[in-house]
């Protein structure tokens, strides 16, 4: 398909997807969420890969909505927008493959919201988080969700209430991101991280990423109960049986899924 606001290539088991917006520095406007939100469950429901880098062509990965469709409309257009993301979001989180996001630039509000929501990330150095919407009298409590949940509630909150940025160190000392590399090293580092992931049984990976977030705020027995349900019947599958056949042969898995 043709996409006026993104641009995708797969190369072998990893599919990237670009945020093409550069002249808008990637604000997220409903047409783009809907596009990547369509791409993404295509993505999903044709399983040809394993892996899928999301990324931002320019000068910086996303500045979050764009401020234009906000500003002075009614609350029933303004839940359709918010609407439109909370698919994206959910897209991201129930598609089959790992999601990563490759970050440069700056990330703010529901562009940082993105980066928070996928299940990995990579940035340059020079990268920059932030939620700034308290600054214009708009909170960012949308991408407040993602973000409680990989930084602590105290930076979190610090971050939501100044408005301030936080820089690519910062970020991966805190959660946000796993892995930060010199501005010339993050494509590299990215199709590294994906290109290994993606070696990997994709049937594996996405028992592994729906089991993952199942589990995550359930009490401790629980999640262990029920993650037991889960590495039983992954045990059964093909591709188990072939791993831990190649492990005890000595040799490279061929993955059937």
């Amino acid at each position: 398909m043709d996409y006026q606001y993104l641009l995708y290539h797969q190369e072998e088991k990893v599919g990237f997807v670009s945020l093409n917006r550069p002249e808008k520095r990637n604000a997220l406007s409903r047409d783009l969420l809907q596009e990547l939100t369509g791409l993404l469950n295509q993505i999903a429901v044709e399983n040809k890969v394993n892996v899928v880098v999301i990324k931002g062509i320019g000068k910086i990965f996303s500045s979050g909505h764009d401020l234009k469709e906000v500003y002075g409309c009614e609350p029933p257009e303004l839940s359709k927008l918010f609407k439109t993301c909370f698919l994206t979001m959910r897209a991201i989180r129930e598609m089959p493959q790992a999601v990563i996001a490759q970050v440069h630039g700056i990330a703010t509000a529901a562009g940082c919201q993105l980066v928070a929501a996928c299940d990995l990330a990579v940035a340059s150095e020079e990268t920059l988080f932030g939620t700034p919407g308290v600054k214009i009298g708009l909170f960012c409590s949308t991408p407040a969700v993602f973000l409680s949940r990989n930084v602590g509630r105290k930076k979190a909150m610090e971050m939501l209430l100044t408005g301030e940025f936080m820089p690519a160190g910062d970020a991966l000392v805190h959660g946000l991101v796993n892995k930060v590399v010199p501005a010339e090293q993050l494509e590299a580092a990215a199709k590294e991280m994906a290109t290994t992931i993606s070696g990997y049984s994709a049937s594996a990976i996405a028992t592994g990423k729906r089991g993952f977030y199942q589990q995550i705020n359930m009490e401790d027995f629980q999640a262990l109960s029920y993650a037991s349900e889960v590495i039983t019947l992954n045990s059964t599958t093909k591709d188990a049986k072939e791993g831990i056949n190649a492990f005890l042969e000595k040799r490279k898995p061929t993955w059937v899924d």
